[in-house]
């Protein structure tokens, strides 16, 4: 493969061009849905953990354009699987988010990254109800709409605003739920929006503190996680620290990035 072809910055191109095209598909699909038309819908894990034939939809668009744009990349999506390519691999979430694209709420979006030996080097996260696309380029810093991000500084734990998620299964959830519990008054607030990828943007752009969530795979963080590092954020993806838990995602500001793991591991999130 030709040097040019992993500039990461053309592959952040990329991922912009085909996620918007994704996120056309999706917005108009869910402005027919929500006009009364009947979208197909299965489960996977369990019966709270839903795919629509938009999600499908929106993947096969992904691979198609990758095809034509990308012959010969690799391309690991959440509905369709896939594996690495001996050199750049696409990794794509259709629609993140698909519970609240399926209750009609706008806090969804698609997200593609471009991964080299399993590090993303770019990637964009489209939201296709407003449009925001989210951007990254590993040593490039992140961008919000040609805005460059940078994130927050908390003065101090009690102030600080922390995003997370819960499991589909409902015994983990449990578990889940009694650790946000012994934090909730140790911190400013808990958020839950119930999308990884822009729970990670939002931390990139000061809109959260830090996230932190378990379970999570592959294209689920694989761009939002860049975002949020070249935004600044202190990043931990799942297997490097353990002590959160083998399978956590954590970014947070650099303000409060050991204090607050440090509080979470008193929380007893090792036990998720």
């Amino acid at each position: 493969m030709a040097a040019f072809d992993s500039d990461p910055e053309d592959l952040k191109n990329t991922a912009v061009q085909v996620a918007r095209e994704a996120a056309d598909l999706v917005r108009r699909a869910r402005e027919a849905m929500l006009a009364g038309e009947a979208v197909q819908v299965d489960t996977k894990s369990t019966d709270t953990d839903v795919v629509t034939a938009v999600d499908r939809a929106s993947e096969r668009l992904v691979r198609e354009r990758l095809a034509e744009l990308r012959p010969g990349d690799g391309v690991l999506g959440e509905e369709e699987g896939g594996a690495a390519g001996d050199g750049v691999t696409w990794v794509v979430d259709p629609i993140d988010g698909t519970v609240n694209f399926l209750y009609g709420l706008p806090g969804f979006a698609v997200s593609v990254a471009a991964q080299i030996g399993g590090v993303s080097v770019a990637g964009a996260v489209v939201e296709p109800v407003d449009g925001r696309c989210w951007t990254a380029v590993r040593g490039g810093g992140a961008w919000l709409d040609g805005k460059r991000l940078h994130v927050s500084s908390p003065q101090r734990l009690d102030l600080t605003l922390v995003g997370t998620g819960f499991s589909y299964d409902g015994e983990r959830r449990g578990r889940q739920a009694k650790v946000v519990g012994q934090l909730v008054s140790r911190v400013r607030d808990i958020r839950r929006a119930g999308a990884a990828s822009l729970d990670l943007c939002a931390v990139a752009a000061g809109w959260l503190d830090a996230y932190v969530e378990h379970g999570l795979k592959r294209w689920d963080w694989a761009a939002g996680a860049l975002i949020a590092e070249e935004a600044g954020a202190v990043v931990s993806l799942p297997g490097e620290d353990r002590e959160l838990g083998a399978d956590a995602t954590y970014a947070a500001s650099p303000a409060i990035a050991d204090p607050l793991r440090k509080t979470l591991l008193e929380c007893g999130i090792q036990e998720v």
